[in-house]
């Protein structure tokens, strides 16, 4: 059996918010394990504390207690080798998809020509040849994701975070997101991190889906997927694969009522 290894260990991540109301605890003492080259899928209910655990490996939030190792050292902060896509893109309206997806590298000192060279690339493998000058208003919402992922694999972060990129879409993108998607992993072979509460976007990503089970965020279950690392459609309509569907969705309605 192939060695995997870690990527990332996260060790008993607590989150605490205070107010001059009280207190309220997102996460208590959560803990796993990335692996190199890994797609891992969060699979929760909405309002759990999933975006809250992304934020603190991303290091734009501080955890309360524990520790992001990453790489076998402790990081605190922004980790320049994590990449984050939001449910909300961040792109900059005014800017074109050329000048949203090279930045980042602007921001680096590159020069005009180097960076327009590399964002043209990026924008190509993404399957935006041709917008190039457009604006994001411009753009279906399935085309503002993929700008959004250009920009964060020209970041040459090793391992992506993924905070329900695809919630905001309608159906049929949102399914075409996902099978590009895949597509991406299986190219570059990077780290991902996904969350969602969509039970058959999980089942259709991951081998390996965590399903969170408690409020409080405390604990979760690892569910292995039966299906091969490239799946299709077809494959979600497997008597196995259905079967699967109905205890995660199960798992979910009793994390709802807790």
């Amino acid at each position: 059996m192939e060695q995997l290894n870690k990527r990332m260990e996260i060790n008993g991540i607590s989150k605490t918010f205070f107010s001059d109301k009280g207190y309220f605890t997102a996460i208590k003492d959560v803990s796993f394990d990335v692996n190199d080259g890994e797609f891992l899928v969060i699979l929760g209910p909405g309002r759990c504390g999933k975006t809250v655990l992304l934020n603190i490996i991303a290091g734009l939030e501080q955890q309360t207690e524990g520790k992001v190792v990453y790489n076998g050292r402790e990081w605190k902060g922004v980790n320049p080798e994590i990449s984050m896509v939001f449910q909300k893109l961040a792109l900059m309206p005014f800017k074109t998809v050329m000048e949203n997806v090279e930045l980042g590298l602007k921001f680096r000192g590159m020069s005009k020509g180097q960076r327009r060279e590399i964002a043209q690339h990026y924008i190509e493998l993404v399957g935006l040849k041709g917008f190039e000058k457009s604006y994001p208003t411009q753009l279906s919402g399935g085309m503002k994701q993929r700008v959004s992922f250009a920009r964060t694999l020209l970041s040459g972060a090793d391992m992506l975070l993924l905070d329900e990129p695809f919630s905001a879409l309608d159906y049929l993108t949102r399914v075409e997101m996902q099978e590009w998607l895949l597509e991406q992993w299986e190219h570059y072979h990077k780290t991902i991190l996904f969350i969602t509460h969509d039970v058959e976007e999980a089942v259709f990503l991951s081998k390996k889906i965590f399903v969170i089970q408690d409020r409080p965020f405390s604990s979760m279950e690892m569910v292995e997927v039966p299906l091969p690392a490239h799946r299709d459609r077809n494959d979600l309509k497997k008597p196995e694969i259905v079967d699967l569907k109905e205890r995660l969705i199960g798992k979910l309605r009793r994390s709802v009522r807790l």
